[in-house]
């Protein structure tokens, strides 16, 4: 894949599948636009970032404040001609977990907020500088979750916004083929970083059934998400828009079957709700 000569935007590019996503666009001769709240990963990835050939606009912003947001266009078009690929990688479930019916409407907007909210919000900025792409075509990948596309007990709202990230992929897709400026998105598993560790909400005990769990036998890593949104947003996915990409370990696939001791297969849970830390 070559990115030589075209700007890629990603947003919360200083942690996680962000993070790894800037290096490896960097390393395939993209010039990046990071978005990214806290500070000292903005100047952290500033340093990682100091001995690739492009010159990079990196800036502390938080994606979930339009002043914020308006401020940042505002750079971005002063220094960039147009936008190339867009990746609206941003989304966190708040650890918010319980029913909904306990959840306050603070909970509700905080989840909309990082979750769908901002993505709105960064596409509609972005897609002015996205139509004024210099090569044959651009690219927009938002990064969704498997909790889109099957029920999760204490995670309604934030499976709610989830999902409808798959509509907003799907119709945006439409009206911007003309533009050609294909939209896609991918929809992760459990995904173990450094940063959200899956130690951090399931017990020790249970990490040893993830081969129960998902039937490729290991939780998600950050390059598997990277590998997945560098395809979509690359040439080589030019003839693929509105879709989705389930990068899970074919988790969604098995609908809820789970692998026994005895190598069979079985509909009850692997997990108890006393193996998960919320």
């Amino acid at each position: 894949m070559d990115f030589k000569g075209k700007t890629v935007l990603v947003t919360g590019g200083g942690a996680g599948i962000g993070q790894d996503l800037v290096m490896r666009f960097a390393e395939l001769g993209a010039r990046l636009v990071v978005l990214e709240r806290d500070a000292e990963r903005v100047e952290a990835l500033g340093r990682a970032l100091a001995t690739t050939e492009a010159r990079h606009l990196l800036l502390h912003t938080d994606v979930t404040s339009a002043e914020q947001l308006d401020q940042a266009f505002t750079s971005i078009g002063e220094q960039c001609a147009s936008l190339d690929v867009l990746v609206n990688n941003v989304g966190d479930s708040l650890q918010i977990f319980k029913p909904l019916e306990d959840c306050s409407d603070d909970d509700f907007d905080r989840l909309y907020a990082v979750n769908l909210g901002q993505v709105l919000q960064v596409t509609r900025r972005a897609i002015p500088l996205l139509r004024r792409h210099g090569f044959e075509q651009a690219s927009i990948v938002n990064i969704a979750s498997i909790e889109g596309f099957r029920g999760i007990p204490y995670l309604s709202a934030y499976a709610a916004f989830k999902a409808a990230l798959g509509g907003f992929t799907k119709s945006l897709a439409l009206e911007l083929a003309a533009a050609r400026i294909r939209v896609n998105q991918i929809a992760p598993e459990t995904t173990d970083t450094a940063q959200v560790p899956v130690s951090n909400f399931i017990h020790p005990e249970y990490r040893e059934r993830v081969g129960d769990w998902i039937p490729l036998g290991r939780f998600g890593e950050v390059r598997d998400m990277s590998n997945a949104v560098l395809f979509l947003a690359s040439d080589q996915a030019s003839w693929i828009t509105g879709t989705t990409l389930h990068v899970d370990g074919g988790a969604l696939a098995a609908g809820g079957w789970y692998r026994t001791p005895q190598g069979g297969w079985t509909l009850a849970p692997v997990i108890e709700r006393s193996g998960f830390i919320y």
